[in-house]
């Protein structure tokens, strides 16, 4: 073997390959397909739909989908385009994706003047973790809220970061429309399927054309008594992951499935398979075969009747690209449109049995009051709330 050939075989196969041109997608289309039980609430993120529920916001459960496109071409005059349907959604032909009107900014009396002084925030964030009936050494970790309007950042404090890709969305594409929307709003039948041909298209998109044999996950079955819950195997979830909020007097506690310190943030939505995985890896969601968990007595003592349980079972991911890529590298890979078609099934539910309802309800009597008494448990939340921006910078 010569001197070159001795040097060729060494280097890496990759810098001797050609490097294809990829050209992203004209077009971007997500269908964000949830099954929902319980409290689950729609159109809110993880901290606002768990704050949300605290504070005795109206839920129910069923079946939920979020259409998102985002094309990179201008429309000629008005946007237009629609989703047509297989007939298993019992949903009509199609569904409309309309573009959001843009309203000029509005400043509000809030936006002219700040105080001069604020009140300072009273409590503390106490945060748990681990399946387990007792806490575990090193726990509580403590977010005082004092402090943290203070600028002072808790010592230890720890949230893993989920890697996910940004979806369609208004003002991030050129020319966008999404579904539910103003002209059209209806719900999602228990009994649809999403099995069969879709296609999508616009007077500013390629038409997008491909087939779905996924379908909505099944409903989590949960089931709790003296914070020990338990639930069926769902077909198809990647894995699992489950937290807790209530409140102490001026506490909040917060709780997570988590076999480490972890916060939650990001992990009570939508996560991509691979990320899942990693997360099972690390111990922070818990694996696909798992069916109980327990809360530690102590939180569910401090919490007593007003600890919030969340439950997310993340689904697999259905991707498509048109055209498929070239195999030979030499030709440039023009894509025309790409589809996300992203899945997961939710839960909620009050820790104990009796007085379930009557606890749900009581923060909205207390909202109509003229002046809640200072131990009210909206308060404690909103300003966990504020801590966990200051933190997070969310």
């Amino acid at each position: 073997m010569n001197k070159i050939a001795v040097v060729l075989a060494a280097l890496p196969a990759v810098s001797l390959a050609q490097t294809q041109v990829v050209k992203p997608p004209i077009a971007h289309y997500w269908m964000s397909v949830e099954t929902a039980a319980g409290m689950a609430m729609p159109g809110m993120g993880a901290m606002a739909s768990t704050m949300g529920g605290m504070m005795g916001a109206q839920a129910s459960g069923g079946r939920r989908m979020l259409l998102q496109l985002g094309s990179q071409q201008t429309a000629q005059g008005e946007p237009r385009a629609a989703h047509e349907i297989p007939p298993g959604m019992d949903m009509g032909a199609q569904l409309p994706l309309v573009t959001p009107r843009r309203e000029p900014a509005r400043r509000g009396p809030e936006d002219r003047e700040m105080p001069q002084q604020m009140e300072k925030p009273k409590g503390r964030m106490l945060i748990y973790w681990g399946c387990g009936t007792e806490v575990r050494a090193g726990q509580p970790a403590v977010i005082d809220f004092a402090g943290v309007a203070e600028g002072r950042t808790p010592p230890g404090m720890v949230s893993r970061g989920v890697r996910a890709p940004s979806g369609p969305a208004f003002g991030r594409s050129r020319t966008y429309g999404d579904w539910p929307n103003p002209e059209d709003a209806k719900q999602v039948p228990e009994s649809a399927s999403l099995k069969g041909d879709h296609r999508v298209k616009g007077n500013y998109s390629p038409e997008i054309r491909f087939a779905l044999s996924n379908d909505f996950l099944d409903k989590v079955q949960l089931s709790e008594s003296g914070g020990r819950f338990n639930w069926k195997a769902i077909p198809g979830s990647t894995g699992y992951f489950a937290m807790l909020w209530g409140g102490d007097g001026d506490d909040v506690l917060v709780w997570t499935s988590s076999e480490l310190q972890e916060m939650g943030a990001g992990l009570m939505d939508y996560v991509p398979p691979a990320e899942v995985a990693r997360l099972i890896r690390e111990k922070v969601v818990m694996p696909p075969q798992a069916t109980e968990c327990a809360v530690p007595a102590e939180v569910v003592n401090k919490a007593g009747g007003s600890a919030l349980l969340q439950f997310i079972a993340y689904g697999e991911e259905a991707n498509f690209v048109h055209p498929p890529r070239p195999r030979d590298p030499k030709v440039p890979w023009e894509q025309e449109w790409a589809v996300k078609v992203r899945f997961k099934s939710t839960a909620s539910l009050l820790l104990g049995q009796q007085g379930r309802q009557e606890t749900a309800r009581e923060p909205r009597r207390e909202t109509r009051q003229e002046a809640p008494p200072a131990s009210a448990q909206p308060d404690p939340v909103k300003e966990g709330i504020k801590a966990l921006r200051g933190i997070f910078g969310r």
